[in-house]
């Protein structure tokens, strides 16, 4: 039996192509894909499921193998093509059919991977069916299937995910805004020009001065990760150079969505997330929002404030949608860039979150920035996630809790370890799959932030 631990992660397939895996893996997945989830209708109708891709070079034979596969075992497949992983969502969310992206996201040029969903855009996590597709795709053992095969078609949806994204966010009547947006030359570059750019709808009221716009998944001019401050700093300097009112970066799928206010300062995505709560409980007084514990704490602050119920999670997408359907959440937000819309299947959407942001700044009268929107949004400081590498995650947090224990502090275990104070709270959380131990910080000030910082820190390397 073959190992696929190093392959199939809590959230989908990702991987090195072709030394991890390749069609032939991809062939077999799409076979497990039906036979896991029971796409075949129980009265011997086909079923349907829908697939798309991103700009990396390896998707289409992926793409293509996959569709044989689900083919194969007698299901019918719609080929959206090239689309971004929410326009995947749309896709399965609109026809309420499974779905496939192949994508890995923000990962260098050589991966490849799959993310998946059942009907209307719902997750399969390790819980939720991955567990066992990997375990037939290590045994290879797959039901015997000996009826009709599957046809494959293509149908192009992007016109429609333009119209519903508009719908949601409408914003024909905002002033005029000058933004530079970095899509990192994934697939941000083929939805901004339809979503806001007037390729396929009308024009709107922006001035878009577009970086990295062209589809190449050997990423030429920076990784497409913007949690990672360093490939914001093209973004940030361009913004300047125009003396643009905000800039928008998009990662290699276009779910995740980074903003920097006109100063070309990064905006925290907790106080994005506390902004878009505010104008989504404007629409519907006294809704549920969702927050991971790594989000500032002044997101429950301010959902309260404004009169929402604001609820905690672990960190994760399948978390948070499962929490969003058994509260009726209407949006929940992350500290990753991830932002997730009762009225978009529970999908989280970058372009979604984008538009709120533009919607935000552009309903303010001229002359008002961004960074003096935020303002009443930002009240504590974070020291983003910060990696280290231990060689007993376990240990390392026992002790960093018995230490902290003496001091009085509190503790929870929803995810990892947080520990709270006075003036300050902290997370740490062992990664699922490389022997690190995340850390998230946050102080009433940079002081209280610093100090605790460095003496978490402290405890990490002296394990080493």
């Amino acid at each position: 039996m073959r190992d696929l631990s190093a392959l199939i992660k809590a959230y989908d397939v990702r991987g090195v192509v072709p030394d991890q895996w390749g069609p032939e893996l991809a062939q077999q997945a799409g076979t497990a894909f039906v036979e896991v989830l029971g796409i075949r209708s129980a009265d011997g109708g086909a079923g349907r499921i829908v697939v798309g891709h991103d700009m990396r070079p390896t998707g289409p034979d992926l793409v293509a193998a996959f569709i044989n596969g689900v083919t194969a075992a007698g299901v019918d497949v719609i080929n959206i093509g090239l689309c971004s992983t929410d326009g995947l969502y749309f896709a399965s969310g609109r026809l309420d059919i499974p779905g496939a992206m192949f994508t890995a996201s923000h990962n260098p040029a050589e991966y490849n991977g799959i993310k998946m969903c059942r009907a209307g855009a719902a997750p399969v996590g390790q819980d939720s069916g991955l567990a066992d597709i990997r375990t037939m795709l290590e045994t290879e053992e797959f039901p015997a299937y000996d009826g009709p095969v599957g046809t494959a078609t293509e149908q192009d949806m992007l016109v429609d995910y333009s119209k519903h994204l508009r719908a949601l966010v409408p914003l024909e009547g905002i002033r005029e805004l000058s933004v530079v947006i970095d899509t990192g030359n994934g697939m941000g570059g083929f939805t901004v020009p339809a979503v806001l750019g007037g390729q396929v709808l009308d024009p709107l009221p922006l001035q878009i001065d577009e970086m990295y716009f062209e589809l190449d998944g050997s990423f030429p001019n920076h990784e497409a990760n913007p949690i990672d401050p360093e490939n914001l700093r093209d973004l940030q300097k361009r913004v300047i150079e125009l003396g643009a009112d905000i800039g928008l970066a998009f990662d290699g799928d276009a779910d995740r969505c980074f903003v920097v206010d006109e100063k070309g300062e990064i905006v925290d995505p907790s106080t994005l997330t506390s902004l878009i709560a505010t104008r989504e409980l404007a629409k519907q007084p006294g809704s549920t929002i969702i927050h991971n514990l790594i989000t500032s704490k002044a997101v429950p602050e301010i959902v309260k404030e404004h009169g929402g119920v604001p609820v905690r999670t672990r960190v994760g997408h399948s978390f948070i949608k499962a929490t969003m359907a058994e509260t009726g959440a209407i949006f929940g937000g992350e500290h990753s860039g991830h932002f997730y819309f009762r009225d978009f299947w529970k999908a989280d959407s970058g372009m979604l979150a984008a538009m709120h942001a533009l919607a935000a700044l552009g309903e303010t009268a001229d002359g008002t920035t961004l960074s003096t929107l935020l303002t009443p949004f930002s009240r504590y400081v974070s020291s983003g996630e910060i990696n280290t590498k231990v060689s007993d995650a376990k240990a390392v947090s026992a002790n960093i809790e018995k230490i902290f224990a003496a001091k009085g502090a509190q503790f929870d275990h929803l995810d990892g370890l947080t520990v709270t104070g006075p003036n300050w709270w902290f997370n740490v959380r062992a990664s699922n799959t490389e022997p690190l131990l995340r850390l998230n910080v946050e102080g009433d000030d940079a002081a209280a932030m610093e100090l605790i910082r460095d003496e978490v820190l402290a405890l990490m390397k002296d394990e080493i």
